[in-house]
This record gives C-alpha cells, structure tokens and sequence, in this order.
C-alpha cells in the first residue's frame, strides 16, 4: 500500500487541536492519541463504519473486541449496567488509571464494539491529551472513543508518536491524524478486569496489579482473580501469541554474537550481545520494553534474548507480554 505522506502528526496538543481532533472523531475519522499505558487508534465507538475501518488499518480478525475510553466514571452508566459495588471501588480507587473494566453493556455498546458479546470493556485514562481529548469528544456531543493499540494486530505496541507512524502510516488516512504526547509512562497495555461476576477476574496483568487490587477488595486471593472463569469473557490481548516484534523472542536463554539482549541492569551484557535495554526496575522494564523490541526490529535483528524480570507488581504483566511475544504454537 502506498505511503500517504500528507496524513497529520500533531506535535503540539494545544486547546485548538485537541477540538480538531475531536470533530475528526466526530466526523468518522480516526485519531491515534497517547495514553499512560501505551498508543491508541481512536473512533468513535457508536460509529460502525468507523469501527469498521479500525479493523481494516490493524488488520484486526473481526469479532476482536475494543476498550471504550470515557473522560470519567461519572459517564460509566452510559455504557454499562449492573454495575456491582466493587467495581465501582475498583474505578474509585484507579481511575483515571491503566485498568479496563468489563462490565454488562447497555443497547449504546453494540455488537461491532463488543465482539458480540454481552459486556463491554470501558476504561479512563490518565493522560493529560487523552483526557482532554476525550472531554472535547463528549462536549461536541460524542459518547465514548473506541481505541485499541495503534499497531497492526498481533505485533509490538507502539509507545511513541513516530512507532504509530512507522506501523499504521502505509494504512491511515489523509484525514486521519496522530496526536504527539511523548513517550508513554506506564509502556505496557491496561489491567483488564472482569466485574461480570461475584467478584473481580484479572484477564490481562497490568500496572494495577494483584496487590493494588486487594488493598481495595479485600479477602482476595491470587486464585480468586485469576480464576477459571475468565476463559469465558473475550478481551483483548488474550491471545497465546501476541506483542510480538518480527524478531525471535528467547526467553532466559544464552544469547551469543548479534543476537539483542534486554535484562535488568544488574545483568551483564553477554560477549558479543547487542544490549537494547538496561531498565533499573520493574516500572521502568516495562516502560522500555516496546521500544526495545521496536529497536531489534529496525537494526534486522533475528534473535532477541529477554531475562525475565520478577513477578512482583507490574513485574507479572511484563512476563506476560514476553511469554506472548515469545510464543511459537
């Protein structure tokens, strides 16, 4: 597909281009916004044909469903029903936050947001251009931005602008834009949360992590939120293969010459590895780790070796995302 130079990076977010984007929005178009976790491709979520064409640019299977940003908890109940009282702890106590909820949706959430599903995936996100985005959205008369991972399906998140344009850049739009907020904080996708039933299901570990949780909902065990049951509920990036950049991902094994390395900075660097990331901590592992599956790419190279951090905290997501990327069937 031909490169479409003309379609519009927004570096600067100031007050005017915010309410551009969100008469874009408005009008059908797609807008690629920063969050805290990682890049979205925004819609709007009552738009069908919008919809439509999110999956047409990811090259997203259909039936896939998409996480409804709102501006705040205060516009929940447009979009869900059934509302148990924990969940709305969960949203008091991490919205605006890196935590998707999955709640029973309303006649707004149809089928083409929902996978056919009878719930629907609703977060707020804490960034500041995603917020103001998203408030100009409902003040021009807009419900909710549907907005999964700006990249194409299965691969690396993006965490930057420019990763947006790299990925999706052959396939957006002239109209279509991309809002520039920098690197995004947290890295790694949402905390999604299933609140369909008695008590809450981790589906995908995130920054709002196991411990978080039950410092809110207490008396939950590790075995209570990640029950059985959260096979039952389709969400996104629960597929055993997914964020994977086109390099092999190896996990805890001896890399050797030319093949990237990304471990805690307290581990040397192999002779001969190529060293795409040294993070301090856990946060900042996975802060980094996108851009450095993103780096393996662009420098060709075949092989990329990971040492796996902790689980503690955000640690637990962080495997998870490299146990998918590393993922072979």
């Amino acid at each position: 597909m031909q490169q479409l130079p003309t379609m519009a990076i927004i570096l600067n977010c100031t007050e005017s281009a915010i309410k551009d984007a969100a008469t874009s929005l408005i009008s059908g178009n797609l807008v690629a916004f920063p969050t805290e976790t990682v890049y979205g491709l925004g819609a709007d979520a009552t738009n069908e044909d919008a919809i439509a064409r999110i999956y047409t640019v990811k090259g997203r299977p259909t039936g896939h469903p998409i996480i409804v940003h709102i501006s705040s908890m205060a516009h929940l109940d447009k979009w869900a029903r059934e509302i148990p009282e924990y969940a709305i702890k969960l949203a008091r106590s991490f919205w605006p936050g890196p935590m998707t909820l999955i709640l029973p949706r309303t006649a707004l959430a149809k089928d083409f947001i929902t996978g056919e599903q009878d719930n629907v995936g609703i977060r707020v996100p804490s960034h500041t251009v995603a917020l103001e985005l998203l408030k100009e959205f409902e003040f021009q008369g807009g419900s909710g931005v549907a907005a999964p991972s700006a990249n194409r399906f299965g691969a690396v998140s993006p965490t930057t602008a420019k990763a947006v344009e790299l990925e999706l850049g052959n396939y957006l739009s002239p109209s279509d834009q991309i809002l520039d907020g920098g690197h995004c904080d947290v890295g790694i996708e949402s905390t999604i949360i299933d609140c369909t039933g008695k008590t809450p299901i981790i589906l995908r570990p995130g920054a709002i992590t196991i411990e978080m949780i039950q410092k809110v909902i207490i008396g939950l065990t590790e075995s209570d939120l990640y029950s059985a049951l959260s096979d039952q509920i389709k969400a996104p990036g629960s597929l055993e293969s997914h964020y994977a950049p086109k390099a092999k991902v190896v996990l805890n094994g001896r890399s050797g010459n030319g093949d990237g390395f990304i471990a805690l900075s307290s581990i040397p660097t192999p002779s001969g590895s190529i060293r795409l990331a040294s993070p301090a901590d856990n946060e900042e592992f996975a802060r980094v780790l996108y851009q450095a599956l993103r780096s393996a790419d662009s420098s060709g190279l075949q092989n990329v070796y990971v040492v796996l951090p902790s689980r503690v905290g955000i640690g637990a997501a962080i495997n998870d995302r490299l146990r998918k990327a590393a993922f072979s069937g």
